[in-house]
């Protein structure tokens, strides 16, 4: 399992938080538990299995919704 942080656009709604969220958690191999939307910071922080898919993936799934990724960064959990 890795863990991975993204920096989004300034998130400026809670029914942001809420599409951001279900986004990451439709990412098949992201740990669905793990998946945590910081309003105040526009970040999202989450776990996902590396065998199943690249943090690459849940950004494209961020994007498709209508949010702009401003960098992400990946570390061993």
């Amino acid at each position: 399992m890795k863990k991975a942080t993204i920096q989004l656009e300034t998130l400026t709604c809670p029914s942001c938080v809420l599409k951001v969220e279900n986004a990451v958690k439709s990412v098949d191999g992201v740990e669905k538990d793990s998946v945590n939307v910081m309003f105040n910071a526009s970040k999202v922080k989450f776990d996902f299995d590396e065998e199943k898919l690249s943090v690459e993936n849940v950004v494209k799934a961020i994007t498709s919704v209508g949010y702009e990724v401003k960098k992400s960064q990946v570390k061993d959990r």
